[in-house]
């Protein structure tokens, strides 16, 4: 199993070069980055886009995609390494290239009369014809459509007219070709440019979809009209508010005929138009930046049922998104907006997805480099913050716990190779250019303000400022020196060498000390203190150019080096020697990294793709990363939170790391209470070949310093600092603080940034409180106006001030409504009644939620409908705001109205406390839901600490696999948590089981035995410890004397002696424990396959025989003797599996346990009271009665299950009966499993399909399964799905 979890990515943002490079297609939309391309698809379940699939294959700039019109899981791409690829989205592969086409694809287009027809054209043409299958594959040259006089901007297929073509050109003009018709070349220019060599580019080109010859065009300057391509004749033009307005990206709304939606270049401005005038509808501005790229989804989002939500979590804006939404469009505007998502695709990297009915966000990914990324530091004083710098010449600064930028340096500075932060809290970075020198730049005020210009227009490949002295620069450059300045432009040394100066590295342990890697394939130290120019040591060894160099934290003299030669080498200053070299990349090596913590962990990157962990000690790979889909650049963590990695990449992204489970055992001994000896060690214990892994640096060394001075609770202290050490970003800290206050610490210690995670429920309202004050000003931005109003309705405002003034008020009420002028009706309302104000205001509340309205807010905290509001926000998926509103309700803020009517009070029904409490715990569950389904188990469990469920929060880390967390927290919170940590416990005690890489140690084997020491009543747990291990006789009775456990030969004796008095699970305890365990076998076996036979039997009554019995030592279970017995409790153990899953709603594995269940029944010769018949009529109706409760109302009418199959379920329920451990229902999901790889994901051997987020190698090595579907399967039955009889531990 990996050792090196992913547990973030940034993805990259779309590039702003080219034209075609956003698409969508039913319920997929993909956006270009420079060298990949990203696909997001709508999860159902939460109405939600979420990241699918990356797909690298180009080495140079993708020039454009096109989705195929017939097919939505295929989408073509090209690049100008002049290559067309088809991939197949669902099982994210290529299915076809096409190499070395003549020129550069500069635009691309599936031929939409054709299945399988992609065409696509250079800048002057010719139009290429590409039949990627069939009797006619292969490269055609379209035979007129060649030899043009402007440059091709880009290019449609008619959709319904056969062959027909349109091209449109930099100079303004359109071709356009039709079978059987006259050629036209270079018509329809705007009038403007005639007789000129004006050039004015067509932006954007698209059929009309209701007519044969009408087409949709915008050129940059000269605005949008509607052409006959049969007459040549212009219909409409556009006109737009302000002249300064230019057209970037046109769409079609296939929703509402007639309705198209543009943006513009220079701000993000989307309109709405309709062809029947030639004035926007509406205008929204969505961000700062000009659009460059639009997209309407076809198909419209369903609707989002209750059940299933998404939070607003992700839709961070940034400084630069506005997205106010304007005010809402009254009934006499005539034009409603039309339903839709459109695919917005902006300047500066960002994509979004904007729902033009409801006027906000659904998606917002903004700012992402849109280039190689190559090089990437955490701030000194700020784990939170990570800063990258890149080829798109931008610096930006990320937020790693929401993955947002938050700043972004000014740009244009060519390529940036290098950043380098300013020591502790000076707020300013260092960069290295390509062709501008180097520069410092004020993070906060966005402004440069320094230039180093001493190499010229030499590029500067690496820049670091000295942390031990804050006045020094250093820079090393293709002009062979390394300069040393101080922070004003002094120069101090400039150090000449023979060839190009790649890297630099200050030494952490002597302020004077400097290395270099050079072209000329040596490593270099100077040392500051003399003014010699000459280096102090020169290491040779590498066979080609040296590139980064990097000093180790913690170990003196030491330092390692990258070289292209494919090895890293570790040299020893002190000794003038290399004294390892580590193989293993397959490509020049980049990126390096030493642990601050570890001293012999080294991490190195490499443009082989991969990321390699390194024991220096003796030279071996611990694990070897795939994910990243290109050269791996920079590699960098934060010294206080040592085990998160992030990395960076040509392939656009940031990933983040976590290194935890390389250090597994040191965890564990933390939660076991063990001495500081076996957490904290010195360097030089700590590097003996063979040592287990301490701690060596200053963040562990601080925390022990801390807890040593706590008088009382330093447990709790303890466990808390160093899970925040160990724990990637995403939410530990937010835990943490969560579980502070459920203790009754004061709020006076809690963090400044406590209100910007999840907070309890008791502070939630009045930290908004404090917010609502601060905000006294709200920006608004708003554009272009309506129509006039009709006569008739002037007719209708006369007759309503007729009855005003008649005193007829609820009539004057009824015709304001009719009107749309709902305020004035509700302001003279009362004057009726206060119930027809209620209930006028209800009405307008029922028609906003119709609208999807925001404006419902205010009638419904009005008339004191919680519930109606919390129910509109929750099927928007804005599960925070649902939130709120719920609390305040239970604090007693929202009022339900008395009504003086003669009809009693009117207080609404059913809106008691305890209703608005079970609103709470409800909304809280669904918000806990959807981070836990987005592999955030640890935001998850803050949704329900906030509400303090404790049970279902340590139940979400469990199902998340944070088993280690769940105990830390659980042992924090005592007896309410009591349960579930104990089950965590055990889970982490089997971790420590694993035949192959643990128990022949006896660390470990103590190690299991002290978590399972740390639970009340732990004999059975103990038990099975001592009879899974596989020790010599005198090593097994020493494990029983430390789990006071009576020695084997006496185990033997209480085991016959329980057989003579017929208690079988005694016999069966004590055999286990005996040197011939397998006797224990025929006793259950038979005993289980009884229970079984009866008809009354339930899980409850055969669970513990089997468990216990699964722990039979590997290698007694594996004898040829036991085949039978061997084989006889493989099937057992499957089949209560497979009711177990059903217990816990393990969805995706019931059908798995099934069929390995019944194939062992078929191959293995075994006497079981099963039949294969019976199996599969199960299953059968378990899914028929499953379906039908899991089925949601719009999905298509399922056949219903038969009355026999009713009853099949009904048995296997009444056997079944309820999960004991409360919160333990529904799916696994661990960290990163959202996240896609760009290495090619291994099928699963359960399911038949390709793994998304961590994979589980089984013990052949080859067979793979999901981490996810490896911890379900575990959970109920112990044995691997390749049915050997080894015990699974994906633990």
């Amino acid at each position: 199993m990996a050792q090196v979890k992913q547990v973030g990515l940034l993805a990259a943002g779309c590039q702003p070069w080219n034209k075609d490079v956003c698409a969508a297609s039913g319920d997929r939309f993909a956006y270009c980055a420079t060298l990949a391309i990203y696909i997001y698809q709508l999860d159902h379940r939460y109405s939600e886009f979420k990241l699918w699939a990356i797909m690298s294959e180009h080495k140079k700039t993708i020039t454009a995609i096109s989705w195929c019109p017939h097919n939505h899981d295929l989408f073509a791409s090209a690049s100008a390494d002049n290559l067309v690829v088809i991939w197949n989205v669902a099982d994210q592969k290529v299915v076809a290239k096409l190499d070395s086409t003549k020129g550069i694809p500069a635009s691309l287009s599936w031929c939409w009369n054709a299945g399988d027809v992609v065409a696509f054209v250079s800048h002057r043409g010719p139009l290429y014809i590409w039949t990627i299958s069939g009797p006619d594959s292969g490269v055609t040259v379209h035979k007129d459509a060649h030899s043009f006089l402007s440059d091709i901007c880009l290019f449609r297929w008619h959709p319904k007219k056969k062959g027909k073509v349109v091209f449109g050109h930099t100079d303004g003009s359109l071709s356009i070709f039709q079978p059987g018709c006259k050629n036209q070349k270079h018509v329809l220019r705007p009038e403007s440019l005639e007789g000129t060599d004006e050039e004015d580019p067509v932006t954007a080109l698209e059929w009309d979809p209701l007519s044969t010859d009408y087409l949709l065009l915008a050129n940059l300057h000269n605005g949008i009209r509607l052409v006959d391509s049969e007459s040549l004749s212009c219909i409409t033009v556009f006109n737009f508010p302000s002249s300064a307005a230019s057209v970037q990206c046109l769409a079609w709304v296939p929703s509402a005929p007639g309705m198209f939606i543009t943006g513009d270049s220079q701000v993000g401005v989307l309109r709405v138009w309709n062809v029947s005038r030639t004035t926007p509808i509406d205008n929204f501005k969505l961000k700062k930046t000009g659009f460059h790229g639009l997209h309407v989804l076809s198909s419209p989002l369903k609707k989002k049922s209750l059940s299933s939500q998404s939070p607003t979590k992700n839709h961070h804006m940034s400084s630069t998104s506005e997205a106010v939404p304007p005010p809402t469009l009254t009934q006499n505007q005539a034009f409603s907006l039309p339903p839709g998502h459109a695919v917005c695709c902006f300047m500066d990297g960002g994509v979004g997805l904007y729902d033009m009915g409801v006027k906000k966000w659904d998606f917002l990914r903004d700012l992402g480099h849109v280039e190689t990324i190559f090089d990437c530091k955490f701030k000194p004083d700020n784990p939170d913050l990570l800063a990258t710098a890149s080829f798109d010449g931008t610096i930006k600064v990320w937020d790693i716990n929401t993955l947002t930028a938050v700043y972004t340096s000014p740009g244009n500075e060519g390529v940036i190779y290098s950043l380098s932060w300013a020591p502790g809290d000076l707020n300013c970075i260092a960069g290295a250019t390509s062709r501008n020198g180097g520069f410092i730049w004020d993070v906060p005020r966005g402004k440069i303000i320094t230039r180093f210009s001493e190499h010229g227009k030499n590029g500067i490949f690496c820049i670091a400022w000295s942390h031990k002295d804050s006045k020094r620069i250093a820079t090393c450059s293709g002009d062979g020196f390394c300069i040393i300045r101080t922070i004003d432009g002094k120069i101090l040394h400039k150090y000449k060498h023979p060839a190009a100066v790649f890297g630099c590295d200050w030494s952490q342990n002597n302020k004077d000390m400097i290395a270099t890697g050079c072209e000329d394939k040596n490593v270099r130290v100077y040392y500051l203190a003399t003014s010699s120019d000459q280096p102090l040591k020169v290491f040779s060894g590498h066979t080609a150019k040296v590139f980064h160099v990097r000093w180790s934290p913690l170990r003196e003299g030491i330092l390692c080096s990258g070289s292209d030669d494919g090895t890293v080498r570790v040299w020893d200053y002190t000794q003038d020697a290399c004294i390892n070299v580590l193989n293993g990349h397959t490509a020049p090596v980049r990126g390096l990294l030493w642990n601050t913590e570890i001293p012999y962990l080294l991490i190195s990157g490499s443009w082989d793709y991969t990321i390699k962990v390194w024991d220096t000690r003796d030279g071996t790979c611990l694990d070897t990363v795939y994910d990243h889909g290109a050269d791996v650049y920079g590699l960098t963590c934060h010294p206080s939170r040592p085990f998160t990695m992030a990395s960076c990449s040509r392939d656009s992204t940031v990933r983040l790391w976590s290194l935890t489970p390389l250090i597994n055992p040191l965890q564990l001994h933390i939660l076991a209470d063990r001495s500081w000896d076996e957490i904290i060690g010195n360097i030089d214990r700590a590097v003996e070949v063979g040592a287990s892994p301490l701690l060596c640096g200053k963040v562990s060394r601080d925390i022990k310093q801390e807890v040593d001075k706590l008088m009382g609770d330093a447990r709790g202290r303890k466990l808390r600092w160093f899970s925040e050490c160990l724990s990637p970003p995403g939410g530990s800290k937010n835990l943490w603080d969560l579980v502070a206050v459920i203790k009754g610490q004061d709020d006076s210690l809690l963090p400044q940034n406590y209100c910007k995670g999840i907070m309890h429920m008791k502070h939630m309202v009045r930290f908004k409180m404090s917010k609502a004050q601060e905000l006294t000003t709200v920006k608004m931005s708003k554009f272009g106006g309506g129509i006039g109003a009709p006569s008739k309705e002037e007719r209708l405002k006369e007759a309503a001030e007729i009855h005003l003034r008649l005193g007829q008020i609820q009539r004057y009420c009824e015709l304001m409504v009719e009107l749309g002028e709902w305020d004035k009706a509700l302001s003279v309302a009362p004057g009726v009644s206060m119930k027809y104000w209620k209930k006028l205001m209800q009405r307008r509340a029922d028609q906003l939620i119709q609208e999807e309205n925001d404006g419902v807010i205010p009638y419904c905290i009005a008339t004191g409908d919680v519930k109606k509001l919390v129910t509109f926000f929750t099927s928007r998926g804005q599960l925070k705001e649902a939130l709120l509103v719920a609390q305040a309700a239970c604090e007693g803020n929202m009022q339900t109205l008395q009504c003086s009517a003669s009809n009693g009070s009117g207080n609404v029904e059913g809106n008691g406390t305890e209703d608005y409490n079970e609103l709470l715990h409800k909304v809280s569950r669904e918000l806990a839901e959807c981070y836990f389904q987005d592999g955030c188990a640890v935001m998850a469990a803050c949704c329900h600490l906030a509400v303090e469920n404790i049970e279902l929060a340590l139940a979400n880390l469990i199902r998340g696999n944070e088993l280690e967390l769940a105990v830390s927290v659980g042992t924090v919170l005592g007896e309410c948590a009591a349960q579930a940590t104990h089950y965590a416990l055990e889970l982490l005690a089997r971790k420590c089981m694993t035949v192959t890489t643990c128990f022949p140690s006896l660390g470990y084997r103590d190690l299991a035995a002290d978590l399972l020491m740390m639970i009340p009543n732990n004999e059975l747990q103990l038990i099975k410890l001592c009879a899974f291990y596989p020790g010599c006789t005198a090593e097994i009775n020493d494990l029983h004397e430390k789990c006071s456990l009576p020695d084997v030969e006496e185990c033997m004796q209480l085991a016959e002696s329980a057989q003579t008095e017929g208690d079988l699970f005694g016999s069966i305890k004590y055999y286990l424990l005996t040197i011939e365990p397998e006797k224990a076998l025929p006793i259950g076996l038979e005993y289980v396959k009884e229970q079984i036979s009866s008809s009354d039997w339930t899980l409850d009554s055969v669970c513990p025989f089997l468990d216990l019995l699964s722990y039979l030592r590997t290698e007694r279970l594996l004898l040829h003797k036991c085949s039978e017995f061997r084989n006889e409790l493989l099937i057992l153990c499957g089949y209560i599996g497979a009711l177990l899953a059903i217990r816990r709603q393990y969805t995706n594995i019931v059908p798995a346990l099934y069929e390995y269940t019944s194939q062992l029944l078929k191959r293995r010769d075994v006497c079981v009271p099963l039949k294969i018949e019976q199996l599969s009529e199960e299953l059968d109706a378990w899914r028929a009665c499953t379906q039908l409760l899991n089925k949601s109302t719009d999905e298509l009418p399922q056949t219903p299950p038969s009355e026999l199959q009713q009853e099949i379920y009904a048995t296997l329920v009444s056997r079944i009966k309820e999960e004991p451990l409360k919160g333990m229902k529904g799916p696994d999901y661990v960290m990163g499993s959202n996240l896609p790889s760009h290495s090619n994901a291994p099928i699963s051997c359960l399911t038949g399909l390709r793994i998304q987020g961590p994979v589980y190698f089984l013990e052949d090595g080859k067979s793979a399964i999901s981490l996810n579907d490896a911890l379900m399967w575990a959970k109920v039955n112990p044995f691997s799905p390749l049915g050997t009889g080894i015990r699974l531990n994906p633990f």
